[in-house]
């Protein structure tokens, strides 16, 4: 009779231990994801400081070239949007920061 106790008490340790890994795991994900986040928003914001003092854009636009530093500019934005941290809307926006329009 003991053994058919156990079963049931056996059963409920190995669904709580399952729900206790899956929940660490979750929380890991998340933490993750959040980082990953915070990095995306630091480069952007990076990306915009280095555009923002740029007066001699339209000066350069005028004359059918591109801004200093707007192709490095362009190739960090590939990457990130390569990388799956940008979407495609983001991406184009940047882009048209970045072009000036």
């Amino acid at each position: 009779m003991p053994l058919l106790r156990r079963r049931p008490l056996l059963r409920a340790a190995a669904v709580g231990g399952g729900a206790y890994m899956m929940g660490k795991r979750r929380a890991e994900s998340q933490g993750l994801e959040a980082q990953q986040e915070s990095e995306q928003d630091q480069r952007l914001s990076s990306l915009e400081s280095q555009q923002a003092p740029a007066p001699a854009a339209p000066v350069a636009q005028a004359s059918g070239g591109l801004a200093p530093g707007a192709i490095d500019q362009l190739k960090e934005l590939g990457q990130l949007k390569q990388q799956g941290i940008l979407t495609d809307e983001e991406f184009e926006a940047q882009k048209a920061k970045i072009l000036g329009g």
